[in-house]
């Protein structure tokens, strides 16, 4: 389920969904390109977050954003 997208330029997204894989959830971090048919489509540039790692990874990202904050 696609939970949300960032542009980030007019042919590039950034696209957060839940995955299962093999019985498995996942959260699915993912570079989306347009194709020529005007249809999204995944690269293979992106990263799968166990849920139990979700927490974490925010920190950490919320943490990032504070040190460029503060530059």
């Amino acid at each position: 389920m696609v939970i949300g997208e960032i542009e980030r330029n007019p042919t590039e997204r950034l696209r957060i969904s839940t995955e299962n894989f093999k019985g498995r959830d996942y959260i699915d971090v993912r570079i989306y390109y347009e194709a020529d048919d005007g249809e999204w489509k995944p690269t293979k540039k992106g990263v799968t977050i166990a849920p139990d790692k979700a927490g974490e990874v925010s920190e950490l990202i919320a943490k990032a954003g504070q040190e460029l904050a503060g530059k």
